[in-house]
């Protein structure tokens, strides 16, 4: 057996992991993994409940994206109900995934991701932290803070409540926009949109410092899956699913509600998520991203002026360069941009106010397939239901199991190029960590830690007794 090098905790990401790293008798990485430590069990727990209770419930998976649960699940109690939801209630929903979408990005690059960006990934851990950020860069820590509240805002103008709002419902929404809070998403959006375009231009000027980093984040090719709307726009509340190649080219484009058709889902003996794949491709070749890279990379156009812009220079990069997992965080942003600015050319309309957002109706389908875009990627919820209206079985297709093939191959990339031996230098140690953040997985995403968390790495020889230790935190 070689000897393992083992990461536990992995540091600022959303929910407790960690990253074994194995080494050969050279002394070099041969292999590494990222094993998800936590159970859920949330799929039994919903057997029995009423399928009207699952967007309340299910929005509990997760404390920083709930909406996206809502939605998903909603739609797949719209298809029980078969009902036509009111033009109104579906303009609700996508006006709240779209706040969704802002304020959750907002925390990944701003809160989780920037302290490497403009710190240095060898910057003193206990300093390497959003307070060191704060410190260093007061502006723009409080800037990120506002742009995050700004969405959080509107979740809670809709749902009542920042967190797991039971606003969206099957077969429609509970309430409107009031007309109060629909001023105050008006002025604060200039700030918004000026905020977002001022941390692009950051990124991109970050680009060259970062150029090793670039390479060795997970740049390979894969496929890549994400929501496209009728005419291939940038989507993220319905439409067709689409997986692209590495080079851009649709390789298939169906109905969500037939994702079993085409995704595989395998469990892992070393970790608690399970890993995806394109099913008539198999695990190796079949392997795909979801999220900010692989939306960008499956649409035709954001749809959006300022985003169409960004999208036309993100591709000029060349396709081996939107294939670099690096490149999740320029892709967030202009994620960012494509939401403000759908969330004005909203505002206006009437129908935020109406009064028809909800049709009502009983049982008529046993099953129903809800599916939208979650911050980190598509999202299905799939139920099936006793005629009362009870849930027999349900299975929930997360973005960051779907990524789990993708982050495992990342950190065996970074361990490769960057360990050589039993002495990690603890800015290595801080990479394969990035490597893991660039993808924001979500894996209790109601879990954080303030500041430096605990870091074990163990030294684990052939015979399996512990050689070494390192704790930091």
């Amino acid at each position: 057996m070689p000897d393992r090098i083992v990461i536990d905790p992995v540091t600022r990401i959303e929910g407790h992991a960690k990253i074994s790293i194995f080494l050969g008798d050279d002394g070099a990485a041969t292999a590494a993994r990222f094993h998800v430590t936590e159970f859920r069990g949330f799929e039994k727990m919903y057997e029995g409940r009423p399928f009207w209770e699952m967007p309340a419930i299910t929005a509990r998976v997760c404390g920083i994206c709930p909406v996206s649960h809502l939605t998903a699940s909603a739609k797949a109690g719209d298809q029980i109900l078969a009902v036509r939801v009111p033009p109104a209630a579906v303009k609700l929903r996508r006006f709240a995934n779209w706040a969704q979408v802002l304020q959750s990005h907002a925390l990944s690059f701003f809160h989780l991701s920037s302290p490497d960006l403009l710190l240095g990934m060898d910057a003193d851990p206990a300093k390497r932290n959003i307070f060191g950020l704060i410190a260093d860069n007061p502006d723009l820590a409080r800037a990120g803070i506002r742009l995050r509240q700004f969405g959080q805002r509107i979740i809670a103008a809709l749902g009542g409540q920042k967190v797991h709002p039971a606003w969206v419902v099957p077969g429609g929404v509970r309430h409107a926009l009031p007309d109060e809070d629909k001023e105050w998403v008006r002025e604060r959006l200039p700030e918004a949109k000026q905020t977002t375009l001022a941390a692009i231009g950051l990124f991109k000027g970050l680009l060259d410092k970062f150029r090793d980093e670039a390479e060795v984040f997970g740049k390979f090719p894969s496929l890549h899956l994400g929501l496209v709307g009728p005419d291939g726009t940038w989507e993220t509340y319905d439409g067709n699913m689409r997986f692209a190649a590495a080079d851009g080219k649709t390789v298939a484009e169906v109905d969500p509600a037939r994702y079993k058709e085409f995704i595989a889902e395998r469990a892992e003996s070393w970790s608690y998520i399970k890993s995806t794949y394109c099913k008539p491709l198999g695990p190796d070749a079949g392997m795909y991203r979801v999220g900010p890279l692989a939306r960008l990379n499956v649409c035709d156009r954001m749809g959006t002026p300022q985003a169409d812009r960004e999208l036309v220079e993100f591709r000029a990069r060349g396709r081996e360069a939107t294939n670099a997992s690096f490149l999740f965080h320029l892709a967030r942003l202009i994620e960012i941009l494509a939401s403000a600015e759908r969330i004005e050319g909203m505002l206006d309309d009437p129908d935020l106010q109406s009064a028809d957002i909800r049709a009502e109706a009983g049982v008529n389908n046993p099953e129903g397939v809800g599916c939208c875009e979650a911050p980190r990627g598509i999202l299905f919820h799939h139920y099936h239901v006793t005629g009362d209206g009870l849930i027999r079985e349900a299975n929930l297709l997360i973005a960051t199991a779907q990524n789990n093939l993708a982050m495992n191959r990342t950190v065996t990339q970074i361990a490769r190029r960057y360990v050589t031996g039993k002495d990690v230098p603890e800015g290595i140690l801080n990479r394969l960590e990035a490597g893991i953040r660039a993808f924001d997985p979500c894996l209790s995403c109601s879990t954080h830690a303030a500041g430096q968390m605990p870091l074990r790495v163990e030294l684990v020889g052939p015979d399996g007794e512990v050689v070494g230790e390192l704790r930091r935190g």
